[in-house]
């Protein structure tokens, strides 16, 4: 009977974010006190699972919503710089069309194109980094379960590509919820489920930025 192996994708908790920054690949961004519950409890959620691998994105968000998961498990955090952020031009800015940066012709270049996005690292780049990431994941682990800790875009970009769907789409429609989890299956090296939930959803989100 082929084996089984299930990796998590986990998006990191909430970000102290009060400036409402997109902070995308910026050093210093860490956990709110509520993205540090919301991290305890994927934790906790875990605990009777069979967990044998732990990767995360370098950034520091994601490494502190790994470590509780690292601490009950006894186990290392492996960083996989390929379940980093996706790129993005609006990096360091405030987003939307008020007082942000879409207010400002000189940005209006960078929207011309939504389908690859002209704005930032092509969709479909950023599904063959992460389906590379979830390889090396399935491997690690197989048999078993391992959680790869990352972000909201990159997550979502590589469930559309498993369920075989359009990489484009409006960020409002993403279902990648704060600590949340897109849990894929495998017999083997084949994909027989994709599955979603939200182990942290009664611990209150402040404001959050789309792609984080």
């Amino acid at each position: 009977m082929t084996e089984k192996t299930t990796v998590h994708l986990l998006r990191h908790g909430e970000v102290h974010n009060p400036e409402g920054i997109l902070y995308g690949r910026l050093p210093g961004y860490r956990l709110s006190e509520d993205g540090v519950l919301m991290a305890k409890a994927v934790a906790k959620w875990f605990a009777d699972r069979d967990v044998t691998a732990i990767l995360s994105s370098p950034m520091q968000r994601a490494l502190e919503t790994a470590a509780p998961l690292a601490d009950a498990f006894d186990l290392p955090v492996t960083v996989d710089d390929r379940l980093i952020e996706a790129d993005n031009r609006f990096e360091g800015l405030t987003f939307g069309a008020g007082a942000g940066s879409l207010r400002r012709p000189e940005h209006w270049r960078h929207l011309v194109n939504p389908f690859k996005p002209s704005w930032g690292e092509p969709y479909t780049e950023l599904a063959a980094r992460m389906r590379s990431a979830v390889i090396r994941a399935r491997e690690s682990a197989k048999g078993h379960e391992a959680v790869c800790v990352s972000h909201q875009l990159p997550i979502y970009v590589l469930r559309l590509h498993a369920e075989r769907r359009r990489l484009w789409h409006h960020p409002k429609r993403r279902e990648c919820g704060l600590a949340s989890l897109t849990s894929l299956t495998f017999e083997g090296s084949r994909l027989v489920e994709v599955a979603y939930c939200e182990p942290a959803a009664g611990i209150a989100k402040g404001p959050s930025v789309a792609g984080a």
